[in-house]
C-alpha cells in the first residue's frame, strides 16, 4: 500500500477514536466509530484475497448493523427524554438497544460470532489492531452509559469467559485462538463493570499489551498455525524460550503480568459477595489456559526434521522493527511486583 495512503488511513483510525473519547453528545460519538469502520476496510481488504475481502464484507456489515443501532438507540433516547448526552441514557429500551449494539461492535458473546472468522481472514497486522485498537472506543461508550444491570453484565460477562475457552479448545489456526481469547478476556472486563470501572481499564491496557506481544511475535515467526511453530527454534531461539512465558502470562500464571488484572477482579467479586461467580469464572479460565498450554507445546517441545540449511535463519538479520514487540513482552512478563503500585496510580486518576 502506498505510505501516503497508509499514514491517512492509519490518521482516520487515531481521530475516530479520540471523537469518540472526547464526544458527550451521541451523534459525536457515532461519527466517531463510523470514521473507525471507513478506515480500518482498505487496510482489511488490501491484499485483494478472497479471505480478506470476505472478511472485510462481514466487518463492514456487522459494525453497520452495530452502528445503526447505535444510532436507533441515542435517537430513542432523544425521543424518550429530550437529552442527546451520552451520560443522560437512563431509559431501559435505549440502554437495552445500546448495550447490544455495543456488544456486537466489540464481539461478546452472544454476539461473538462474527469475530473469530474476520480475524482468520486478515493479516496478523490488521489482526493486531482489529483485536486492540478497535475495542477502545465502544469500550469508551461502555464505560459511559454503564447500566444498572448488574446480573445481566455478570451473566454475559461469565458467558464470555466460557465460550472463549470453550470455542479455542479445538482450534489449530492461532488468529482463531487469538479470536477466542480476546472474547475471554472481555468476559473478565464486562463482569468488574459494574463494580469498579478502574479495573476494567487495567485490564483492557494489560489485554493490549499482551495480545500485541503475541500478534509480533506470530508475525516475525511468518506462523499463522500450530504446524508451523515447531520450526520457530531454527527462525528465533531467544524469542521462541520467552514466548510461552508471554502466553502464560495471556492466561492469568503467576508470576507474570497476566496474573495481576485476574487476581484483582476475583478480589473486587470476592468483595461483593460474588464469591461463586468469581470461583466458576476461574475455574472456566482454565479452558483458555489449556489451548495456550498447547501452543506452548507446539512452540517449545517439538522439533521440525530440519535439514542443515533449515538450521540456518536464525544467524540472518530480520529487517522487522521488534522495539514494540520487546517492550510488550517485558511488560508483558515483569509487571506483577509493582501491581499495588499500579492500582494505586491508576485509583488516583
Amino acid at each position: 500500500m502506498n505510505p501516503y495512503i497508509l499514514s491517512v488511513l492509519l490518521m482516520g483510525l487515531g481521530l475516530g477514536t479520540t471523537v469518540t473519547f472526547a464526544s458527550s453528545h451521541w451523534l459525536l460519538a457515532w461519527m466517531g466509530l463510523e470514521m473507525n469502520t471507513l478506515a480500518i476496510l482498505p487496510l482489511m481488504a488490501q491484499h485483494h484475497h478472497p479471505r480478506a475481502v470476505e472478511a472485510a464484507t462481514k466487518y463492514f456489515l456487522i459494525q453497520s448493523a452495530a452502528a445503526a443501532t447505535i444510532l436507533f438507540a441515542g435517537v430513542t433516547n432523544a425521543w424518550l427524554s429530550g437529552q442527546w448526552e451520552i451520560q443522560q441514557i437512563s431509559h431501559p429500551i435505549p440502554t437495552t438497544l445500546m448495550i447490544i449494539a455495543l456488544f456486537l461492535k466489540i464481539g461478546l458473546t452472544p454476539l461473538h460470532a462474527w469475530l473469530p472468522e474476520v480475524i482468520q481472514g486478515l493479516d496478523l497486522t490488521t489482526g493486531l489492531i482489529l483485536s486492540t485498537w478497535q475495542k477502545l472506543a465502544p469500550f469508551a461508550l461502555l464505560v459511559q452509559v454503564l447500566p444498572d444491570m448488574p446480573t445481566l453484565l455478570v451473566g454475559l460477562g461469565s458467558l464470555s469467559v466460557a465460550i472463549g475457552g470453550w470455542g479455542g479448545l479445538n482450534q489449530t489456526q492461532l488468529r482463531k485462538v487469538l479470536a477466542y481469547s480476546s472474547i475471554a478476556h472481555l468476559g473478565w472486563m464486562v463482569i468488574v463493570l459494574q463494580y469498579s470501572t478502574l479495573l476494567t481499564v487495567l485490564a483492557l491496557t494489560m489485554y493490549i499489551t499482551m495480545t500485541t506481544s503475541v500478534f509480533l511475535i506470530f508475525k516475525l515467526l511468518k506462523s499463522t498455525n500450530m504446524n508451523t511453530l515447531a520450526s520457530s527454534w531454527s527462525k528465533a531461539p531467544v524469542l521462541t524460550a520467552f514466548t510461552p512465558l508471554i502466553l502464560l502470562s495471556l492466561g492469568g500464571l503467576p508470576p507474570l503480568s497476566g496474573f495481576m488484572p485476574k487476581w484483582l477482579i476475583i478480589q473486587e467479586l470476592t468483595k461483593q459477595e460474588l464469591g461463586l461467580v468469581a470461583t466458576l469464572t476461574a475455574l472456566m479460565a482454565l479452558l483458555s489456559l489449556f489451548f495456550y498450554l498447547r501452543i506452548c507445546y507446539s512452540l517449545s517441545l517439538t522439533s521440525s526434521p530440519n535439514n542443515l540449511l533449515g538450521l540456518l535463519p536464525w544467524r540472518m538479520n530480520t529487517k522487522q522493527v521488534t522495539l514494540l514487540m520487546t517492550t510488550s513482552m517485558s511488560l508483558s512478563m515483569l509487571l506483577l511486583p509493582v501491581s499495588p503500585a499500579i492500582f494505586s496510580l491508576v485509583s488516583a486518576l
